[in-house]
């Protein structure tokens, strides 16, 4: 579903929980973010998040694994170190049990890899394959990260690169390089488990956080930027890009809801002349296991990029934090 038409569905829904009747909840419809929180006692909350999707690969265990590392960042976008997990599946009665054996067997070696246990989970018939997790995390509940708080002279840092819809929407129409595949393939699998680890250390110096999912950088740097009531400046020629994806850009192979983010976000997007166009698609392009993107004081970035660097996560500046219109985006 995309942007515009999810916010209109939910906002009814809001009203109906207020904060004053439910006092554990500390992340909620009120105050959306990567998962809900609510408090258990004074030292844990536990977060839960869903999330699952067709194939984006044909390779029936690499889509598991993928799907369950997606479902699992929204965990670590929120600090929280996952538990457990449970499946959630829709799948045909007229293919081979044996690809959602693999689809299953992937996504129970990301949970096993996360640390967290897989308890069961829910399936449906349907006719497209779909795959995904229900997972659940605890976090202390005065050191959850949220998309708000984000402050001006903050530094906005992400630990992966961008272009996974670019290279699989190539994958679908038959143009996508064997090379390119792989290497997406590989970025998409891994957890943001280290990425969160080395976020932890700059300790109270990280303002906010979020995941680089659906919604494409923009989109979810637009939803960081309007929850913390600043504007956000990025730089497009310092995006980390996967292999690949600028070539598919440029020969127009861009999936339909970078479309749909274009549109709802650019709204809020003021982009600099001159820009490179394939450069651009990277703004609106919808990610699948993308990485954190964390605003983060300038005198701790430093030291979190060695760290990062330790943790064998390639992470880059892209862009700070300034005072502005509450969710504008700027790209020079």
């Amino acid at each position: 579903m995309g942007p515009e038409a999810l916010a209109q569905v939910l906002r009814p829904l809001a009203s109906m929980f207020p904060a004053a009747e439910f006092p554990a909840v500390l992340r909620g419809l009120e105050t959306p973010d990567d998962a809900a929180v609510w408090r258990l006692d004074a030292e844990r909350a536990i977060a839960l998040t869903a999330d699952f999707f067709p194939p984006v690969v044909d390779d029936p265990r690499d889509f598991g694994a993928i799907a369950a590392a997606n479902a699992l960042s929204d965990l670590y976008a929120m600090g929280a170190e996952p538990i457990f997990g449970i499946n959630l599946v829709a799948f045909p009665d007229d293919l081979d049990p044996a690809i959602l054996t693999e689809i299953l067997q992937g996504g129970a070696e990301v949970v096993r890899a996360a640390g967290a246990a897989l308890l069961g989970g829910h399936t449906v018939t349907d006719a497209e394959p779909k795959y995904g997790l229900a997972v659940a995390g605890l976090v202390h509940p005065d050191r959850v990260w949220a998309k708000g708080g984000a402050r001006p002279g903050d530094v906005l840092v992400l630990s992966k690169p961008l272009g996974s819809g670019l290279v699989t929407t190539a994958l679908k129409r038959g143009r996508a390089d064997d090379s390119d595949l792989a290497a997406a393939v590989v970025c998409m699998r891994t957890l943001n488990s280290t990425g969160a680890s080395a976020l932890r250390t700059a300790g109270s110096a990280v303002h906010a956080v979020t995941d680089v999912t659906g919604f494409g950088l923009a989109g979810h740097a637009h939803e960081m930027a309007e929850q913390s009531g600043v504007a956000i400046r990025i730089r497009l020629g310092d995006l980390p890009v996967l292999p690949g994806a600028l070539r598919y850009a440029a020969a127009d192979m861009v999936p339909g809801g970078a479309e749909r983010n274009a549109e709802y976000y650019g709204r809020s997007t003021d982009l600099a002349p001159g820009l490179d166009p394939a450069r651009q698609a990277l703004l609106w392009d919808p990610q699948t296991s993308g990485g954190l993107l964390a605003a983060v004081h300038p005198d701790a970035v430093d030291a979190l990029l060695e760290r990062f660097g330790r943790e064998g996560v390639g992470a880059t500046v892209i862009g700070g934090v300034f005072e502005g219109r509450a969710g504008a985006i700027e790209v020079v």
